[in-house]
């Protein structure tokens, strides 16, 4: 039975972007009705927005079965674990003169929009913890994914005293808990990216340590294979490698397991990455497998621009990504109001 948001979305969100919205949640129930998959994307500044209040309920409920997100989005919902408490908000921050701006950086506030994050209670907590990590991997020889590292943390419970909000509501914590699939594409544009840049430069670490943006997207080709062929990427490329296949174009076809749906927030290289998984696999390594098989973009930016964040989904049919009858969905508002509105009306709260 729907509670009193869906009840309310239903009624009063009947034209325009409100029915888009409608439309996509209904769309998004479906797919998982049908056994199917889905991939949520993060751009922007999801996790300081604390979407984690909604979508955390979304993994536990496995309504989400992987995630690719910024570097910020990683690292700022465990931010936000530690240090919430320490954070200011300003409203007006419209109104704030560059020396207004200066006095925040004076004080280690770093500001995204209206919300301030404190250096030394959420970034360098952080650090102390992570750097532990890095460096046991280094003179063991082992490498991790930056997210796995971030996993760590949280399992071993090495920033547990510093919890500053109920660890339901960190959309990464749930994700640990599930040991949801992520991918981080460009982690070096963050601020542990750029905390663990400084400490290889300062010879503390080997860069090795951390697993590159190329083998997340063979992590995401493998995940994305097995989950809609029950299939091993390397298994099958080795297999066409030797043959006179590799040159011909493999296209979609039916799964053999589940279908993948794509749930895009923002855009950006959080989208654009894995989007390009499945003409990856369709065009260079010429492996059947199924498009995206549901899409739904919540954006604010327009295609003028020639920016892929604005680009219509059915651009995506010319580079391979989606096929001519995939459910396709724009919702062209700010993702901080629309994103939880969607995800309470597949919770049905």
């Amino acid at each position: 039975m729907s509670g009193p948001i869906s009840q309310f979305i239903d009624h009063h969100y009947r034209h325009f972007n409100a029915a888009s919205l409608v439309d996509a949640a209904q769309a998004y129930q479906s797919h998982l009705e049908s056994d199917g998959k889905m991939l949520v994307t993060l751009a922007g500044a999801m996790s300081t927005a604390e979407l984690g209040l909604s979508l955390a309920e979304m993994i536990r409920q496995d309504k989400i079965h992987a995630i690719t997100c910024t570097g910020a989005n990683l690292e700022e919902d465990l931010f936000n674990l530690v240090a919430h408490d320490h954070y200011e908000r300003v409203p007006y921050y419209r109104d704030l003169t560059p020396a207004d701006e200066k006095a925040l950086l004076d004080r280690h506030m770093n500001r995204v929009t209206d919300t301030c994050i404190p250096e030394g209670e959420a970034m360098r907590r952080i650090e102390h913890a992570v750097l532990k990590l890095w460096k046991e991997a280094h003179h063991e020889g082992e490498q991790c994914f930056p997210h796995e590292y971030l996993y760590r943390i949280l399992r071993e419970g090495l920033v547990k005293e510093y919890y500053q909000i109920d660890p339901k509501h960190s959309w990464l914590f749930a994700a640990m808990e599930k040991n949801l699939p992520v991918f981080v594409p460009g982690w070096e544009d963050s601020t542990l990216g750029n905390i663990f840049v400084a400490h290889c430069l300062a010879g503390d670490l080997d860069y090795g340590c951390v697993r590159s943006g190329t083998e997340y997207m063979g992590a995401l080709a493998d995940w994305y294979l097995q989950t809609t062929m029950n299939q091993n990427v390397r298994e099958k490329a080795s297999s066409l490698v030797d043959t006179d296949k590799l040159a011909e174009n493999a296209g979609p076809c039916e799964p053999k397991d589940s279908l993948v749906g794509f749930f895009q927030i923002g855009g950006g290289i959080a989208g654009d990455f894995p989007i390009c998984v499945v003409p990856m696999l369709h065009q260079d390594l010429r492996l059947e497998c199924p498009c995206w098989a549901y899409f739904c973009q919540i954006s604010d930016s327009t295609t003028s621009y020639g920016s892929y964040s604005g680009a219509v989904p059915n651009e995506k049919i010319t580079w391979g990504k989606l096929e001519e009858g995939t459910p396709k969905f724009i919702i062209e508002s700010d993702a901080t109001i629309v994103a939880p509105l969607v995800f309470a009306r597949v919770l049905g709260w």
